[in-house]
């Protein structure tokens, strides 16, 4: 059996993927899966060093401006896309896939269009709450859309073709309970932890919130436990925490420049305040933790928001929008949440109630039925 995934743009793409790629290959040994990405996308460093094989396709976005650079971009861009058709016909040519499965960013156009032209079982999944521009025209033409919110099946113009899958994670985040999370991490005491970041990279403005809502705990004497991931900002906020002079450790107060142990910390966690982006929603999700969401307002087609709405709408969790925050803000939400264990208790029945359990074998079964 050959399995082709092709994805990338962001890691919300990438991580199903390779969720589903090891279902396949625990399910059926010998599965033979090829990765397919976008030329310098940040799913050829990802993918590797999963363990597997990705070939590239040509391709790149559109700019909407009519600045001259943006026209020359988009003149690119259309060249590109009739390059990647005759990439994506050689590599399904060499692979022979019996399955094309795509889970967002551009490179999965051509692959995944291809692929249905050739009668070849085809599906995509797509995380966010509302599809991209990608996922959209694909839904057209694949056997299978598979989303995350049964909220998302009206965004599509075959809901015959939808099935309500959720999104697979990493089976790590299953691995401890709350209080094993507490034990390992040192948690002796009865304060609650927050935890804090805003991706991988971090955003500078919300690490300056973050250095005024750490001041606040300080000044309040520490009344929770706080991990925080910094990013690129690391050595920015160590050297402003010590110009402060905010005394960390006493306070309960951890900053790390990357939170290497992400499915521990979050499983020690009682709040969450983070972003909005596809893997984060869907880990928040799959373990049902009460979080405040804080959208990026830098991302295509204000994705990121409209995730964050399908949360907060359910009462699942609290949305602020960036141009609302300050460190203030942040500190009395974080603050009155971590004081009222009944209102946290109500977001994780109201989360419990948006997810879908065994988002990855729901997905397997799904792809299963397409296969002869």
């Amino acid at each position: 059996m050959n399995i082709l995934f092709t994805c990338g743009g962001t890691a919300g793409h990438v991580n199903p993927a390779v969720a589903l790629a090891r279902i396949f290959q625990q399910r059926h040994p010998g599965c033979r899966i090829l990765f397919v990405g976008a030329d310098g996308g940040m799913e050829t460093r990802l993918v590797p060093k999963e363990g597997y094989q990705i070939e590239t396709v040509t391709i790149t976005n559109f700019h909407r401006s009519l600045a001259p650079a943006d026209i020359a971009h988009n003149l690119g861009t259309l060249w590109n896309m009739q390059r990647s058709k005759g990439q994506a016909r050689r590599i399904l040519d060499s692979f022979r896939p019996d399955l094309v499965v795509g889970t967002g960013g551009y490179a999965s156009y051509p692959v995944v269009n291809e692929a249905a032209k050739r009668g070849i079982p085809t599906a995509v999944h797509e995380a966010n709450a509302v599809p991209g521009v990608t996922t959209k025209a694909l839904s057209k033409v694949v056997d299978r859309v598979m989303v995350g919110f049964e909220e998302s099946r009206s965004h599509y113009d075959h809901p015959e073709r939808v099935v309500v899958t959720g999104t697979p994670v990493r089976g790590a985040f299953f691995d401890y309970t709350r209080q094993q999370a507490r034990e390992k991490l040192g948690l002796t005491d009865d304060r609650p932890l927050l935890l804090t970041y805003w991706g991988s990279l971090g955003a500078r403005v919300m690490n300056r919130y973050t250095l005024d809502l750490i001041q606040q705990e300080c000044l309040q004497g520490g009344p929770f436990h706080h991990i925080h991931g910094a990013g690129r900002d690391y050595a920015w906020m160590q050297e402003e925490l010590l110009r402060r002079g905010l005394h960390l450790e006493e306070n309960g107060v951890e900053v790390r420049e990357y939170i290497y142990d992400m499915p521990l910390v979050m499983a020690a966690a009682d709040l969450v305040i983070c972003r909005a982006g596809a893997s984060t929603i869907s880990e928040l999700t799959a373990i049902a933790k009460p979080s405040i969401l804080v959208p990026s307002p830098n991302v295509t087609a204000n994705h990121q928001e409209k995730n964050a709405r399908v949360l907060a709408d359910q009462g699942a969790a609290v949305l602020m929008l960036e141009s609302d925050c300050s460190g203030e803000a942040l500190y009395q939400q974080a603050a009155q949440l971590l004081q009222d264990p009944q209102r946290r208790d109500a977001m994780i029945r109201a989360i419990t109630a948006v997810a879908v359990p065994d988002a990855g074998e729901k997905i397997y079964q799904t792809l299963r039925e397409l296969l002869p």
